[in-house]
């Protein structure tokens, strides 16, 4: 447990964290939400997910302040209006989207308010859209206009080796000039610098007028160690790689077997069960 250790606000991942593998939302996570907020502690939800894929959580986990999609590259209050963007440069964005695909990965665009494709039938288009709840364009090509208003660029394959080794590619090649991790083993995200777990917890914190060393974070992904890392507490999910738990400060259970909740009640809130 925390001990005496004062947490004021909690940011949690969604997939893979708050929500089962089928993307169920279940009574025992929404409990926990409500457990918090009757116990004064803000709840923030953050993802590498757009805005309005995630709406579908709001009235459920009845969110109040700011919403981190994009991992941070757009923040919205719960009515989808907005509160802060951060966008990428469009030369890094042309040059995120030829390091793609140069690498052989499918390549999705992703602005504030749209999904770009070019194929409909590639690799997890079609649960992408059951997940979010809205569907891609389909265009020919990424403009220059799209990639201006370019909030993040998802580089797609079922081939995690190849997603792994364009991550190191496009980190080496686009510096500080973006941010550029895998959501999931499948996914390459390229953001804005500031469009990060990290810069989430701070911004969070900025906004909400809380010490980072009162937040508390949790998660499941390589990117969620970025939150971990500028938080007071952070906790692993059980179904988290080694990797990810050796840098988190406690391990809950699986996203299969309420690790969400049972985190809550156990480590953020100082009791069992629930």
């Amino acid at each position: 447990m925390t001990g005496r250790r004062k947490i004021r606000l909690l940011v949690s991942d969604v997939d893979g964290t708050l929500v089962t593998h089928d993307k169920v939302l279940t009574e025992e996570a929404k409990a926990a939400a409500l457990a918090l907020r009757q116990a004064g502690i803000a709840f923030a939800i953050t993802s590498s997910r757009p805005p309005r894929g995630m709406r579908m959580l709001f009235e459920p986990l009845a969110l109040e302040g700011p919403i981190a999609g994009f991992n941070g590259g757009v923040y919205v209050k719960p009515d989808l209006s907005m509160v802060r963007s951060h966008l990428l440069d469009p030369a890094a964005a042309r040059e995120a989207v030829t390091l793609m695909r140069d690498a052989g990965l499918d390549v999705w665009v992703y602005t504030p308010d749209e999904w770009l494709i070019h194929n409909p039938d590639a690799p997890h288009v079609a649960r992408e859209a059951w997940i979010i709840k809205f569907d891609p364009k389909v265009v020919q090509d990424f403009s220059d206009a799209h990639l201006a208003q370019a909030a993040k660029i998802v580089g797609v394959s079922d081939d995690a080796d190849r997603v792994a080794a364009c991550e190191a590619k496009a980190q080496a090649a686009l510096g500080d000039r973006a941010s550029a991790v895998r959501s999931q083993s499948y996914y390459l995200d390229v953001t804005h610098p500031q469009a990060n777990k990290g810069a989430v917890v701070t911004t969070l914190s900025g906004l909400l007028h809380i010490p980072a060393e009162e937040i508390a974070t949790i998660g499941d992904m390589p990117n969620d160690v970025l939150m971990f890392r500028q938080s007071g507490f952070s906790i692993a999910m059980g179904n988290a790689s080694d990797a990810v738990k050796a840098q988190a400060s406690a391990v809950t259970d699986s996203n299969e077997d309420e690790g969400f909740a049972k985190a809550v009640h156990h480590f953020i809130l100082g009791r069992e069960g629930g």
